[in-house]
């Protein structure tokens, strides 16, 4: 039943490695096509990097860092602040931009916990 289920895993992420490099392909001729390059195209592809970084690393190590999603996260957000027109509300930034820094703050918590001031024994 176990090898049956790392057989799965291999399969479902090799569906996800075909599919990020499909969707990376898309985009770049997209770019191609328009001759252009924006700032949403780029942050675009680096949500792609940072997935395809996930892919790797569950599948050699069988362990997906919580940073990687929080990364993901803080780029889909840029992206769509970026992308957003000119007359939205405000607030909706000032929304966007604290959930940019709440991950962001997110992210220093799960770094800053393995440092070695928090490992001290309780006799200390």
């Amino acid at each position: 039943m176990n090898n049956n289920f790392e057989i799965l895993e291999k399969i479902v992420l090799s569906i996800l490695l075909v599919c990020t490099l499909i969707a990376i392909g898309q985009e770049i001729l997209v770019m191609v096509e328009n001759k252009r390059v924006s700032l949403a195209d780029i942050l675009l592809l680096f949500i792609y990097v940072e997935v395809l970084g996930m892919i790797k690393e569950y599948w050699l190590a069988k362990v997906i860092r919580m940073s990687y999603p929080l990364f993901i996260a803080m780029t889909a957000l840029a992206r769509l602040i970026i992308l957003q027109r000119k007359d939205i509300e405000p607030v909706t930034l000032i929304y966007e931009s604290l959930s940019i820094l709440i991950i962001a703050i997110s992210i220093v918590v799960l770094r800053v916990r393995h440092l070695d001031y928090f490992k001290r024994d309780k006799k200390d």
